[in-house]
């Protein structure tokens, strides 16, 4: 995976800009939640046009889940400010990770377990790169066992040869560090926070802000982790609901402009037709055609972008970009 650093600057510039940076992951994520078996009719995911998925996706418990971890992801690789603040809280205070440039990496596996869906990069995960479990002991590298790691989401013959430190880092869905001081933790995302579990090897939990409490990066000792919630009201929160009720609308309108009163706020219905005028392009080319849309001239970026890497085993099958390609102002 090829990770930038960027940094914020400017304020996002308008509702459907902030829309479609949300609905590009959200996107994504029912894309890979779709059964292998169901997408190979089409020639594979990579295949699937917009105007099959109201067809193909099956709506499941999981699914809000999935698309919350790709849109924390995004937004971190988009530098979205809310996000970024928290993170490098919870990674700095409460976790002890020094460095300035943040960096993530997305760690999922299909509800199928078939198929798995990791970010790699050599780059990214070098010899060097530590895996902070916050317990004492030498650290483990995270290059030596992150195979390790992804075998024992399916084995559990696997998890039992991880060492005891990091024994459950294979439930994180994230691995989210410094990229400047190569030390990185298991960060585990969940869109319930009453689902949010401690394990061993994970240090961060990122969830919902509640409406009652407060929304500033604290640390669970209960769990043993540095809770990091995301605020709702005019940030991001509120912009991934208001992008997954849009793209529920529209795909229960058979990915169509749904009507009037389905979407009655203008800049939710000027998305919606976006999508719709672009239903027959294969999902994967549309998440990258809208990428020019995103947030434009929100970011300062190097040259790097970033992308997530679809594998069969051992197999590369997919390859796509889910960051906006970089500007510069």
């Amino acid at each position: 995976m090829d990770v930038a650093v960027q940094v914020q600057r400017n304020p996002v510039a308008d509702e459907v800009s902030a829309l479609v940076a949300v609905v590009r992951p959200i996107l994504a994520g029912l894309l890979f939640g779709l059964k292998a078996d169901v997408a190979d009719e089409v020639g594979g995911k990579e295949s699937v046009k917009l105007k099959m998925m109201p067809r193909m996706v099956r709506p499941g418990d999981g699914d809000l889940g999935i698309c919350f971890e790709y849109a924390v992801h995004n937004a971190m690789l988009t530098g979205d400010g809310d996000v970024l603040e928290r993170v490098d809280t919870a990674l700095s205070r409460l976790c002890g990770v020094s460095g300035a440039q943040l960096g993530s990496i997305l760690f999922a596996v299909e509800k199928s377990g078939s198929q798995s869906l990791i970010n790699t990069n050599a780059d990214l995960i070098t010899t060097q790169s530590v895996l902070m479990s916050g317990v004492r002991g030498q650290p483990v590298k995270l290059g030596r066992h992150i195979g390790g790691i992804s075998r024992a989401f399916r084995s559990r013959e696997a998890r039992e040869r991880l060492p005891t430190s990091i024994a459950g880092v294979w439930k994180a869905d994230l691995f989210l560090g410094k990229t400047d001081s190569d030390r990185w933790v298991g960060t585990s995302v969940r869109s319930n926070r009453l689902m949010l579990e401690g394990a061993h090897g994970l240090r961060i939990g990122i969830v919902p802000a509640s409406e009652t409490g407060t929304d500033a990066p604290y640390k669970d000792e209960g769990k043993n982790l540095a809770v990091c919630p995301l605020p709702y009201e005019g940030a991001f929160m509120e912009t991934f609901y208001k992008g997954w009720e849009l793209v529920q609308i529209f795909l229960a309108a058979d990915a169509q402009l749904p009507a009037p009163n389905a979407l009655p706020r203008a800049p939710a219905r000027q998305v919606a037709r976006m999508l719709a005028e672009r239903r027959e392009a294969p999902v994967v080319e549309l998440i990258d055609t809208l990428a020019a849309v995103a947030q434009p001239e929100l970011l300062y970026t190097e040259d790097e972008r970033a992308n997530v890497v679809l594998q069969r085993g051992d197999q590369m099958v997919m390859d796509i970009v889910i960051a906006p390609e970089a500007r510069k102002t």
